[in-house]
């Protein structure tokens, strides 16, 4: 096999680079379909293959969701390589082995930096270490913490890293790229390097679409650019008066709740979704601190007189059945780990996020000023979503969660 016919051209050069072991930090950042996270699981496979002492961990922010992305993409890896025979694959928990050597690639969640456990190995030394999705992370001092358990027993290490670069360029990933070390390459990738066949005209098309109705977005979400200034999370908003005679073509309308009382406030909306156009349409609201559930039955009956169904916090069970004793269909929302991150990305990734400032003035307000958090120690931002002045922001996360819940995101 032609190592040509399963790695894009723009990986050529690094493939040697990678080979000859010239750097021990590789950090691949890239667009959509920029392939880089199947070049590292090539890379990975092959090198263990090629050094009997080699093994592999892969670190994914949240571990539950390593299943559908580097497991499935090593997996993947073995098979386009054509050595399924020489490996076994053990789902529980999480292990690919080289069955000639008891060679290991094991996954990791860094909830916890300083409770990631490397785990005892039969041969050999952790020489691949692989972070996927490496803006989810929270700073360079945490991956640092995790390295030094990992980084042992061996004279050569690969660590890769890849992400797709956030949009703002005081990120704290986007920082890090920049720091010149002797010891790091930056290789910057995007679909345009890929065969057409590869990625299929489908994705090709929606690509030319967002280029032409949204160029900015094209530029940061397919290039792997870096178009934000700041801190802003959401850059698709748009404050507009949704009129009347727009509000009667809504059907399917979506319903959420965030729970609140004393402090909080208790967060309620209705919102429209249009898959065609990908535009999410927020028109209705009730924001209100002190408001006891009665109450807010009955208002939410007034502009739900209907009774669709509504999606509401899950941790708030005794909420959720006070709701069904006045009449009203409230479900509590999957959630999971990683749903906050999948939710806030899919609303990202809307050509359009349209909220009525007049009916809605807190959805407009927190979607509008909603920023990434910034260190207490350099007052950097860094990628991490702040829990505070989102109440409408979770709401509408709930009461969309069947668009996104339970599928398998792919932002690279």
């Amino acid at each position: 096999m032609n190592i040509k016919d399963v790695i894009a051209p723009s990986f050529y050069k690094l493939f040697w680079q990678v080979q000859r072991n010239e750097k021990t930090e590789y950090f691949l950042k890239g667009g959509r379909g920029s392939t880089k996270s199947s070049f590292v699981s090539i890379m990975i496979i092959l090198g263990m293959m090629m050094d009997p002492k080699a093994n592999a961990v892969a670190l994914k922010k949240v571990k539950e969701t390593a299943r559908e992305s580097v497991f499935e993409q090593l997996i993947w890896a073995i098979g386009i390589l054509g050595v399924a025979d020489y490996w076994n694959i053990k789902v529980s928990p999480m292990t690919l082995t080289y069955l000639p050597t008891g060679q290991r690639i094991i996954f990791r969640g860094v909830d916890n930096p300083k409770k990631v456990k490397s785990g005892k190995l039969a041969v050999g030394y952790f020489k691949y270490i692989w972070y996927e999705e490496l803006d989810e992370f929270n700073g360079m001092e945490e991956v640092r913490t995790v390295n030094q358990t990992f980084m042992r027993g061996g004279d050569v290490f690969c660590v890769f890293y890849s992400y797709n670069p956030p949009k703002s360029v005081k990120s704290w990933v986007n920082q890090e790229s920049k720091v010149n070390k002797s010891t790091r390459l930056v290789h910057h990738s995007s679909y345009i390097d890929v065969p057409r066949k590869w990625l299929g005209d489908a994705f090709i098309i929606e690509a030319e679409h967002l280029k032409k109705v949204k160029p900015k977005a094209y530029k940061h979400e397919y290039l792997g650019e870096v178009t934000g200034t700041g801190g802003e999370i959401f850059d698709n908003v748009v404050l507009r008066t949704i009129k009347e005679d727009k509000l009667k073509e809504f059907d399917n309308i979506r319903h959420g709740i965030d729970w609140g009382y004393a402090v909080d406030p208790f967060a309620y909306g209705q919102m429209y979704y249009d898959k065609t156009r990908r535009k999410l349409y927020i028109f209705n609201e009730i924001y209100k601190v002190g408001l006891s559930n009665l109450r807010a039955a009955e208002e939410m009956k007034k502009l739900n007189p209907l009774n669709e169904r509504i999606t509401a916090d899950s941790a708030e069970p005794k909420s959720i059945d006070e709701m069904h004793s006045y009449g009203l269909r409230v479900v509590p929302a999957r959630k999971g780990p990683g749903s906050i991150e999948y939710g806030i990305k899919w609303l990202q990734a809307l050509e359009e996020l349209i909220i009525d400032p007049i009916r809605c003035p807190n959805a407009a307000r927190e979607f509008s000023n909603y920023e990434l958090e910034k260190s207490k120690t350099t007052g950097e931002w860094i990628s991490k979503y702040p829990d505070k002045d989102n109440h409408m922001i979770d709401m509408v996360r709930y009461a969309m969660e069947g668009d996104f819940d339970g599928k398998n995101f792919s932002f690279s």
